[in-house]
């Protein structure tokens, strides 16, 4: 087959998404497949290169970068909005970009991506193109292409049940894009949205549930050194996944031989959690911002526990804690939502602790982590064990299940 995959990388140049998709992308080229990808990016930061054998397309949007740089991606608080205004002003190009986004409710993402997929395909007549999604640019560019192939989504993230957004049009939106559509692949938290009686219940048949191909051998150093060194990568969104319990609990524990790493973005918001960190660990407390993933996996190599942040949001589940079991470590996991959809594959994994915002941070609850951390250390399962408990995360398993869906 000839498949096109369509990754969108302005937002977040080391975009989890887009990096799911260079795996599947892959794996179906060491299965003799042709695989093409069309990706849309900052004008900054220069994509990685594809994988072997997959060639790349790229096309740039400097000028939404710089739009949802000044305007903040519109989100509330934050500097002022005659601020924001000014700073758009300044770039020509983002108060254009801004218009056709704003006004004429046609951003040049989606009208250019919609050219350059006619356009690829006109020149290579693929079977299908596939979109990764979110964000939504690249789904709705598809949706109006003209082109011989299927049309196929990739939802990473959910459109109109997203909760930390308000989806443009809602559910109606969403369905009027599936029916554009051949078929849409899913991650299996997101299955209750086409159960009977669910806003999407007409599209059901459209749907295959998808792993996440982020189950793949790490390589884990093991150097001895005399601290408990915990890591989390990842970013803090506000009402999503934010880092109050995990602030309360590492304050709390007794002891001066814990680390505690957090990674990535988003702090801003949640000044004073850091405070409190910094003011009971010290040096102990390390934030070093965003990380390359090269960077970020060479961090949770070296980890001793790797810490997962719960989401708040029931339909959203986090593919790094699929990262996070490959490299065999323990995991703490800190749910803040008694539905949490990665509580059954935790409750799989056998050096996994789970410990409930609900439950508040008592003694007993501090002593029980404290105990635990102290346990693990050092314990670690080998690959095959871990892709033996989750199979359809594993990548080969990813690209199965897709062609199966095709």
């Amino acid at each position: 087959m000839r498949i096109l995959f369509v990754l969108d990388r302005v937002e977040n140049a080391a975009s989890a998404n887009a990096l799911m998709g260079f795996r599947l992308a892959e794996q179906l080229v060491a299965c003799d497949h042709s695989v093409h990808i069309l990706t849309l990016w900052d004008g900054l930061h220069t994509p990685p290169a594809p994988p072997e054998g997959v060639v790349q397309y790229l096309l740039a949007f400097a000028d939404e970068r710089l739009m949802n740089e000044a305007l903040e991606n519109g989100r509330r608080g934050g500097t002022p909005v005659p601020l924001r205004l000014a700073r758009l002003a300044a770039h020509p190009t983002a108060v254009a970009a801004a218009f056709r986004q704003l006004v004429l409710k046609r951003p040049r993402r989606t009208v250019d991506t919609q050219r350059e997929i006619e356009r690829l395909d006109a020149e290579f007549h693929y079977d299908a193109v596939c979109a990764v999604c979110a964000p939504y640019r690249a789904a709705f560019a598809l949706e109006e292409a003209s082109i011989g192939g299927k049309k196929y989504l990739w939802q990473l993230d959910p459109y109109a049940s997203n909760r930390d957004y308000t989806a443009p049009g809602g559910f109606a939106r969403e369905g009027r894009l599936l029916d554009a559509l051949d078929g849409t692949f899913i991650t299996p938290q997101a299955v209750p949205d086409y159960a009977d009686d669910a806003p999407l219940a007409n599209w059901c048949e459209k749907t295959h549930v998808l792993g996440f191909p982020t189950l793949l051998p790490r390589e884990c150093r093991t150097e001895e050194h005399d601290d408990m060194r915990c890591v989390f990568c990842g970013s803090l969104y506000p009402e999503l996944r934010e880092p109050h319990f995990a602030a309360a609990l590492f304050s709390a524990l007794p002891g001066t031989d814990v680390t505690l790493t957090m990674a990535g973005g988003g702090w801003e918001r949640f000044a004073a959690d850091a405070a409190q960190l910094a003011d009971k660990m010290g040096a102990r407390f390390v934030r070093p911002g965003m990380l390359s993933p090269a960077d970020a996996d060479a961090l949770e190599n070296s980890a001793d526990v790797l810490v997962s942040l719960g989401n708040a949001y029931d339909n959203q589940m986090p593919s790094k804690l699929f990262g996070y079991f490959a490299t065999g470590k323990p995991v703490l996991h800190l749910a803040v939502s008694e539905s949490d959809p990665t509580l059954p594959y935790l409750a799989r994994y056998p050096l996994a602790l789970v410990l409930h915002a609900g439950e508040d941070v008592t003694p007993g609850v501090v002593a029980k982590l404290d105990k635990w951390l102290h346990d693990v250390k050092g314990k670690h399962l080998p690959f095959a064990e871990v892709a033996k408990l989750y199979p359809e995360f594993t990548p080969e398993k990813v690209a199965e299940a897709f062609l199966r869906g095709m």
